[in-house]
């Protein structure tokens, strides 16, 4: 094993390189090394520790490197690494070894068996690996990188071949962003039933050592300015080594993350920017360059001191709300009511109806009376011709008061059946409620029922009694 460390010194002369560790910024990694493989430390059937008879166990004499070690002075194993990300990489190695000895054989007298004419059987063995990084899983010492293992593949030893899987551990030691010492120790089940050639082995499992360096490369480098994305404070924009990465657009000296006018050259007095107009706010965040004006506003001017720069105010030599574009508010209809709280800005109102007038008993009652006078074709709810001066008449006094809400009642006499009477009403009055909307009344402000032949208010004995039952009402809605 002593050649291990010359072919690694060998190895960084020839191969170093500054790259990341293998992530996803560094996907692909190539170990070149050397392999050591053991049989007698894999509990193989007919390998006996002493003259007792015991076999030995798994891990017997696991270091004994001298008895049990088969490895070659020379370059013998090749991994090719990808990273798939979630901590996991996978990859495939190729080993190649000489097999000069299965470890230690003895008789019943303790006398060691091992055929000492064992040719060097030629090992080669190719496996598909799949790893489990575990460095991820805390903070802290990154240049160790421990992982498990999973592989499987075929085996070549003294012309005979087989497949092999199995698993281990290893470890990546880093020594720079792309150099590891890379060491991994993989236990094999070889399901060749028997090596036959002059040491006889039942199931000639083994372990197999390897030890290498480590190369990541691939590193990405989206913005094409010579620094990989896991150093470049700004992959997607291409800038500057001195600025890890982040452009200087105005080539000031000060990156633009950090500079208030990236794109006019300034000086580090006024964070990157210049004050042209004097006022103290710097170009960069002044509105208003060349007029000297205030810090709050941006370095805007602010003639009537109302919180709105001049550019921006309505009436910018009188003080008003930025609500009404720094005028103030009007009261066209004289209620008292700002218009801006008026719900009726045109008409006059009260204060208590938000500007809007109010429905007077008067008027309401001027109303029903309007509506006693509406009359319908006989058993229709179709409007005899005079109807139509008193609905015009009933219209304007709804729009005289545009945000009152009124209720539409529908009644007959008691003449013929109730149901027929009640779906008459409802037909006569909806017929009011939608000739008001058709001629300009919010729909949402009048609603309709019909009664029927309910709440008479007079006789339906005689012909003049059931003429005042069959009429319309209107009900202010509170």
């Amino acid at each position: 094993m002593k050649n291990f460390g010359k072919l690694l010194v060998a190895c960084a002369l020839v191969l170093g390189v500054s790259a990341n560790a293998q992530t996803e910024d560094n996907p692909w990694s190539v170990t070149i090394g050397a392999n050591a493989v053991d049989f007698a430390s894999a509990g193989n059937d007919g390998v006996i520790t002493n003259a007792t008879g015991d076999e030995a166990p798994v891990f017997n004499e696991f270091f004994n490197i001298q008895d049990h070690w088969n490895y070659v002075p020379a370059i013998s194993q090749l991994t090719i690494a990808k990273y798939m990300g979630n901590n996991v990489s996978v990859d495939v190695t190729g080993t190649f070894n000489k097999i000069s000895q299965f470890g230690n054989k003895y008789d019943e007298n303790g006398n060691d068996l091992q055929a000492n004419d064992i040719n060097d059987e030629v090992y080669i063995g190719l496996d598909l690996g799949a790893n489990y990084h575990l460095n991820n899983l805390w903070n802290g010492m990154q240049w160790l990188d421990p992982y498990v293992r999973v592989n499987g593949g075929f085996n070549w030893i003294g012309g005979y071949n087989s497949m092999v899987a199995g698993g281990g551990l290893g470890f990546n030691f880093w020594l720079s962003d792309n150099v590891a010492i890379k060491a991994q120790s993989v236990y094999k089940n070889n399901f060749q039933e028997e090596l036959e050639n002059q040491v006889e082995l039942q199931q000639p499992n083994y372990f197999q050592h390897t030890l290498g360096l480590n190369f990541s490369f691939g590193g990405k480098d989206t913005d094409g300015d010579g620094i990989f994305d896991k150093n470049d404070a700004c992959p997607e924009v291409a800038g500057l080594e001195a600025f890890n990465g982040c452009p200087d657009t105005d080539g000031d000296g000060i990156e633009d993350a950090k500079d208030a006018c990236p794109n006019i050259a300034g000086v580090a007095e006024f964070n990157g920017c210049v004050d042209t107009d004097g006022d103290g706010v710097v170009d960069g965040s002044d509105n208003c360059v060349d007029v000297p004006g205030l810090k709050e506003l941006n370095g805007c001017p602010d003639t009537d001191k109302d919180g709105i720069t001049d550019a921006k105010d309505g009436c910018p030599k009188e003080a008003g709300p930025a609500a009404n574009n720094g005028c103030p508010w009007a009261d066209k209809d004289g209620d008292s009511v700002l218009d801006k709280d008026d719900q009726c800005p045109d008409v006059k109102g009260t204060v208590a109806n938000n500007g809007c007038p109010e429905v007077s008993q008067e008027v309401q009652n001027k109303l029903n009376a309007y509506a006693k006078t509406i009359l319908f074709d006989s058993g229709k709810s179709s409007f005899q011709a005079q109807t139509y001066a008193v609905l015009q008449s009933m219209n304007a006094i709804f729009k005289d008061y545009p945000t009152a809400n009124f209720a539409l009642s529908g009644y007959t006499d008691s003449v013929g059946r109730a149901a027929s009477n009640q779906l008459l009403s409802e037909r006569r009055v909806n017929a009011v409620r939608d000739w008001f909307i058709a001629n300009g009344v919010n729909a949402a402000r009048l609603s309709a029922a019909g009664y029927g032949e309910a709440n008479p208010i007079d006789s339906n004995k005689t012909r003049s009694g059931r003429a005042n039952n069959r009429r319309v009402e209107v009900r202010l809605v509170k």
